[in-house]
This record gives structure tokens, sequence and C-alpha cells, in this order.
């Protein structure tokens, strides 16, 4: 499946179609560089009210936690149960929910405090998770964006992730800015953006090389976070135990 996403994001793609839009490719710019706690295995990350919030896997070291955005810090934080291996997580309210990867067992913490208030279930692995208007939507590994009522936890629908037409998988922590999903996709360095609506894929987010100016190391310590701050339109994104988290704007948009 990594191979399969792989090569339909690097390959051209291919000629549009009513179904299959051109999809528009980016680079980007690093207009800032901020700290980020090389132990953490970043699963999600979201802005809310001044503050980064970040979730980390590994089993024994899973946590949600509040940053301090110039220090890299956490504020506060609640380790998952040492049998969790904690994935991504978003706000709906006052609430975080969070998803692991295999246990098929979710959590709720107050967004205040960071307090356990809950828990729940679901079938298949967790990986990603935003909100898109009222739904949860989340990424499991497969080509779909799962949705689901956050109260209840019933799933709504399911919509198929395609580039040019052709099923991508591997869609890891997610993102929603200006009504579009967000994507890292698992061990490559790509973002995508895709229409929830009907799955397409409209843009491709090539950020090659900002690996390396993050020294990170490793094959599992790859691209993984985005996070919006609204209020001031700024994009953060980092990646798996780096030592830097990043503000960067789209460049060379074609």
């Amino acid at each position: 499946m990594f191979a399969l996403a792989l090569a339909l994001l690097a390959d051209p793609p291919v000629a549009a179609t009513p179904a299959t839009p051109p999809v528009e490719r980016c680079g980007y710019r690093i207009v800032r560089t901020f700290p980020h706690d090389t132990t953490s295995f970043t699963q999600g990350l979201f802005w809310h009210e001044g503050h980064l919030y970040e979730a980390t896997g590994q089993y024994g070291r899973s946590r949600v936690a509040r940053l301090d955005l110039d220090t890299g810090e956490a504020l506060a934080q609640t380790k998952l149960p040492p049998d969790q291996f904690g994935e991504g997580i978003t706000r709906w309210g006052d609430q975080i929910i969070g998803v692991t990867w295999q246990g098929g067992v979710g959590n709720r913490w107050s967004v205040k405090d960071l307090r356990s208030i809950g828990t729940f279930r679901y079938d298949g692995e967790g990986w990603g998770l935003t909100m898109v208007g009222d739904s949860l939507v989340l990424s499991d590994g497969t080509p779909a964006l799962r949705f689901f009522d956050p109260a209840t936890m019933t799933e709504q629908k399911r919509v198929t992730v395609r580039f040019a037409g052709r099923p991508v998988a591997m869609l890891n922590e997610l993102e929603t800015i200006d009504g579009q999903v967000w994507a890292n996709v698992w061990m490559t360095d790509f973002i995508v953006r895709i229409d929830p609506a009907t799955g397409n894929v409209v843009s491709l987010i090539d950020l090659s090389t900002l690996k390396v100016d993050a020294g990170a190391s490793g094959t599992d310590n790859v691209l993984n976070g985005i996070a919006w701050d609204a209020k001031k339109k700024r994009l953060f994104v980092t990646g798996k135990n780096w030592p830097k988290l990043y503000e960067i704007a789209l460049a060379d948009c074609r």
C-alpha cells in the first residue's frame, strides 16, 4: 500500500476528466521555525486559543499535551494507558477526541484541563482525525475517510480519496482548512488537500527537503502533523521525533 501511495503521488496525474479534475501542485517556504520535543512521536496536531495541542504514539509513551509554541514544552499533559498507541486528535466543542491505532478505543478529554471524560469504541484502525462541519472524520490507513456523529460515534458515510481517479491509501494526520481536508500521506513528504464531498485530491503539497532541514533521521521519523491557526492564518507542520516545528506558506503552486 505504501509503495502504491508513493507512486500515485510521485507520478504525473493522468489526463483529467470531469470526474477527475486536475491536481494543483505546490511547494513551500519556511516562515518561522520553533522547537519541538524529539521524544514526541507526533500523531495528531491542532491549534486552539493560542496553543498547539499534540497527540503522540508508541505504547507506554502516548500522551495528549498542550504545548507552548515558542519553547515546545508541555504546559499540561495526560498520558494514555500503556496498552494504548495514541493516534489522531481533534477538538469538538469543549472536548478533545482522540483515537488509538489498533485497539478500537477512543478517548475524550476536556480541552480546559486535559482531564479524561470518557471513552468509546469503533471498528478498524485509527489514524487521523478532524472535524468537517458537524462530522468527525477518521482516516484508518485505507483510501476511505469515515464520517461519524461525534456525540454517538455512529458512522454516517465513507468517501474514497482519489488522486487523478486512483485511490490513495496511507492517509495519516488530518486537518480541516477552509473546508478542505489536508492529510499527511504516511512515509512520504507529501500533504494532499481533499474535497471532503467527493474525495478528490485537489492539491498536492511537496515538502521534500523539510526532513533534512529538521535534521531528522530514521525510517519512522517522517513528516506528520498539520495545524492551522485560523485567526492569524498560520500553517504549522512537523514530524515524528523532529527537533523542529515549522510555520510554512505554500509557494510555486501550479
